[in-house]
């Protein structure tokens, strides 16, 4: 009999082998547990080549700079100053007599025109003298008018009655002469006819003598014009006295200055007031004498007053001091102002650029790029091949923005800023500097 045979299973199943993927998962985990392990040397090591690049490509190559490019435009050369406004004078005003003030109608910076009262002084005592000046006016005009209207027609009325009774003694005395030759009459008629045309002649001698004195020439007609005339004399006086007591604005302007209250007592010669009058405005600059020489009547300028920055008004050389202040090394210069703004003011602090030249398509660095401007020889740090090289140049008109450069350097190189810290034979990476909008 034949047995039938099984194949033996074992009580435990090997185990399967593992399969690709299973492989892969496997070695990442053992590679990431050994990165993870390793991770601060790994690190280390990035680190190291990061600085040695940054470190390397500035040793290499040099540091990156901003550099500024030459280029062409239009350059107008300034003189920058600063000054106060003025005006071409001012006016102190004050009192022209003694008196205590009653009322000041003004204040300070107050617009005044011609003749505007300013301040009032007590005027009782003066306008009492005016009265009285006026009183003798009146008289010694009645007494002109008495010798014209009364005494000068009286005296010629009697001069002619005079005459009259002249003319009668004259025939008279002859009828008696002629009586007293014939014997018909005694001498005593003759010498009554002598008396009353003596009386007569008397008479016509003074009333001629009192028409003349009364006719203009006259003694009493000039002693009462001379009368008439102090009299007028004295009127002026108190009338410009009491005018003294009203004290009024010379010229149209702005008031600067106040210097009196109500009740105070004032003097001949005390400034009261300061007025700045309407007129040509001028700015009163004090210029280094430095730039003497390129300063010349009617060059045109733009100013600004400091509390009014943003706007510009115009302006135009009008005076050069011939001298300079030693103590300043400046030399005083003003300008006229031919349009002033209304905001202007008295002693107000003033911007001003004065243009002394202008150039045209001119090659052109911003100042900053220019070393030693002051000097007989400027230069530039001009880039060339990779470095920063002493480059010497020739230099035109300059303001604050920009410099000509009249040789040296062509349009289209760059230059390195004096500021940027780069020694000259370096190496470097220029880059254009962006160029900021002109204002």
């Amino acid at each position: 009999m034949t047995a039938d045979t099984h194949p033996v299973v074992p009580a435990t199943a090997p185990p399967l082998p593992p399969s690709p993927t299973g492989r892969a998962t496997a070695a990442m985990r053992h590679f990431g547990s050994a990165v993870w392990g390793h991770a601060w040397l790994i690190g280390g090591v990035a680190v190291v080549v990061a600085l040695g690049y940054w470190q390397g490509v500035p040793m290499l190559f040099g540091p990156q700079i901003a550099a500024d490019t030459v280029s062409r435009g239009d350059v107008i050369e300034t003189v920058v100053a600063t000054g106060s406004v003025q005006t071409p004078y001012r006016v102190q005003i004050q009192s022209q007599i003694t008196g205590t003030v009653a009322a000041v109608a003004v204040d300070e910076g107050q617009r005044v025109t011609k003749g505007q009262l300013l301040i009032s002084l007590e005027n009782s005592e003066l306008t009492g003298a005016f009265v009285q000046a006026q009183g003798a006016v009146a008289q010694a005009e009645a007494h002109i008018r008495q010798l014209a209207e009364l005494t000068l027609p009286s005296a010629r009325e009697a001069l002619a009655q005079a005459k009259a009774t002249q003319l009668n003694a004259q025939k008279t005395f002859n009828r008696a002469a002629n009586l007293v030759r014939s014997g018909d009459e005694t001498r005593v008629v003759l010498d009554a006819a002598r008396r009353d045309l003596d009386l007569a002649n008397a008479d016509i001698r003074t009333y001629g003598l009192q028409i003349f004195t009364s006719s203009p020439g006259g003694s009493d007609y000039v002693t009462g014009q001379t009368q008439l005339d102090q009299a007028r004399a004295s009127l002026n006086s108190a009338s410009s006295r009491l005018a003294y007591a009203s004290i009024t604005a010379p010229r149209s302007g702005v008031l600067i200055a106040r210097n009196v209250e109500n009740g105070a007592v004032v003097a001949p010669g005390t400034p009261l007031l300061a007025l700045a009058p309407d007129g040509q405005v001028q700015l009163l600059l004090a210029i280094d004498e430095r730039n003497l020489g390129m300063l010349a009547l009617d060059q045109t300028a733009i100013a600004s007053a400091d509390a009014y920055a943003d706007q510009k008004f115009a302006a135009a050389v009008s005076y050069i001091n011939p001298g300079v202040d030693i103590t300043k090394a400046s030399v005083a210069v003003k300008l006229n102002v031919t349009a002033p703004p209304d905001y202007l003011r008295q002693d107000m602090t003033v911007s001003v650029d004065i243009d002394v030249g202008e150039s045209k398509n001119a090659l052109l660095l911003p100042s900053r790029s220019v070393n030693d401007q002051l000097t007989k020889a400027p230069w530039v740090m001009l880039v060339k091949g990779g470095r920063a090289i002493h480059q010497a140049v020739e230099i035109g008109l300059k303001n604050s923005a920009q410099v000509e450069i009249q040789q040296g350097v062509a349009e289209g190189d760059l230059v390195i800023p004096s500021s940027a810290g780069v020694v000259v034979g370096g190496r470097v990476r220029a880059m254009v500097a962006k160029t900021e909008p002109k204002t």
